[in-house]
């Protein structure tokens, strides 16, 4: 028995037991199981018999003192393992961020690089006087105008890329290009021409803000034109007729601004500048529907051929110059055609290229030029101009629009001259008169103004005579 021990001897011949309980046990030891267990903590009646911050826990035969466990402890336990726990988490989230961070900063400096960054830093250095005017913009900064580029900013997509409406920091309203490649060979001449266009500053230019080129491929910052461009206007829907294009004089100083920023391109800038993609979805209209002349090959590459900065970019079918198209050299009388193409739209209000037309008459110049042959003029004024325009001037715009689209470039007049004449058509009162010969057409201006043009079918004589100046 555990409980209890016992001793045995012999008295007077007789055997004998005698036994007693085990220290921290009580009760009969003769008896089987008559020894019990005392509980010491429980007999202790409320004293602790460990003393204080231990506890008390009854063993067989004794008992044990254990240090007490405290809520306390275990709470502050817990809070330290989860804070722990939190510090390392976000340990290793910030080092996540930091990681991705970097990388981003290392693919922003590569494509910094690439897209010729530091030839734009040396060029801002070299021409200090301009710095003000080409600005770089962050990547963060245009993702931010733009709502990161969100679908809902769109404002235009073609082939070369996508324009987004964005504000700047400043309140701004921009439109934000993001083309979608890049020749990296011909990079170095596309910072050339960011530096140059940004110093242009004409009333009838979009003005190039800056650009980005932090981004995989260079995004450019223009000023934000408010009322869409030209051929919206021209050629949308008869239900959503447009009245403003009803007018022959607004069309005639729209086609007298696109002019002007043509000559001051081809002639005025500091160096002369091909547009190369003249047509009427670059024609922007402001609130007060002046021209605005855009995207011309800034976010294409370009080459220096002897003094002229050229854009290398073929163009828009029915726009491009056949003899460009022929010979692959582009002059600024490449730019003149397409002017009269975009002349010819003023006029009849048709598309450049339809195939509502006959097969041969299928582009817009084409068609025009033979109707020009057949004396025709009248019967292809856009009608909702006809009744109420002058066609003295209507019909001086047309010969015009033919000079330049004669197919011998260098009979083409140059787009100064292009500037004057159609000044002067809208200062003159002229006076046409229809000779014998159905292809000559006699022009008198207020103003002296001749002007000779032969070509195999027609010719356009024009005599002068002299007035008080008004």
């Amino acid at each position: 028995m555990i409980g209890c021990i016992c001793s045995y001897g012999n008295y007077s011949q007789r055997s004998y037991r005698s036994c007693r309980c085990n220290y921290g046990y009580r009760g009969n030891p003769y008896l089987s199981g008559g020894c019990r267990d005392i509980d010491e903590c429980e007999e202790a009646e409320g004293r602790n018999p460990c003393g204080e911050g231990y506890d008390c826990v009854n063993m067989a035969g004794s008992y044990e003192c254990r240090t007490r466990k405290t809520k306390t402890l275990a709470i502050i336990l817990g809070l330290s393992l989860g804070f722990g726990l939190l510090v390392l988490a976000v340990g290793a989230w910030r080092l996540y961020k930091f990681i991705i961070k970097q990388r981003e900063i290392k693919r922003k400096k590569k494509f910094f690089k690439r897209n010729g960054g530091l030839l734009l830093q040396q060029q801002l250095v070299s021409n200090e006087a301009n710095v003000e005017k080409t600005r770089v913009f962050s990547s963060k900064e245009l993702e931010k105008a733009t709502e990161n580029f969100s679908v809902n900013r769109v404002i235009g997509q073609g082939g070369q890329g996508t324009v987004y409406k964005g504000m700047l920091v400043d309140g701004r309203i921009v439109a934000v290009k993001k083309s979608k490649a890049v020749d990296e060979d011909k990079l170095e001449e596309f910072i050339n021409e960011v530096v140059i266009l940004s110093q242009i500053n004409h009333r009838n230019i979009v003005k190039l803000l800056g650009c980005c080129l932090e981004t995989e491929v260079p995004v450019l910052v223009y000023e934000y034109i408010s009322n869409g461009n030209l051929f919206e206007h021209l050629h949308q829907d008869d239900e959503n007729d447009d009245y403003t294009m009803a007018s022959w004089e607004m069309r005639l100083r729209i086609a007298i601004d696109i002019a002007g920023a043509l000559a001051y391109l081809h002639s005025a800038a500091s160096f002369p500048i091909y547009h190369r993609d003249i047509k009427s979805t670059n024609i922007m209209l402001d609130e007060k529907y002046r021209a605005k002349v855009s995207d011309f090959g800034t976010s294409r590459s370009v080459t220096i051929d002897h003094t002229h900065l050229t854009t290398v970019v073929a163009g828009t079918v029915g726009y491009v110059d056949p003899e460009y198209f022929q010979s692959s050299q582009f002059t600024d009388k490449s730019d003149v055609y397409s002017f009269g193409v975009v002349l010819v739209e003023i006029i009849t209000g048709e598309k450049p290229v339809s195939f509502l037309r006959s097969e041969e008459n299928r582009t817009l110049a084409t068609y025009f030029i033979l109707t020009m042959k057949e004396c025709k003029v009248l019967d292809v004024i856009d009608a909702r101009i006809k009744d109420s325009c002058n066609v003295e001037q209507v019909t001086a715009v047309a010969n015009l629009a033919r000079r330049c689209l004669n197919l011998n470039g260098k009979k083409r007049p140059n787009m100064r001259e292009v500037s004057k004449e159609l000044e002067r058509i809208r200062d003159s009162q002229l006076h046409v008169q229809n000779e014998e010969d159905e292809d000559t057409i006699e022009i008198n201006f207020r103003y002296s103004w001749n002007d000779l043009v032969t070509d195999s079918s027609s010719s356009i004589t024009t005599t002068s005579s002299s007035h008080r100046t008004l």
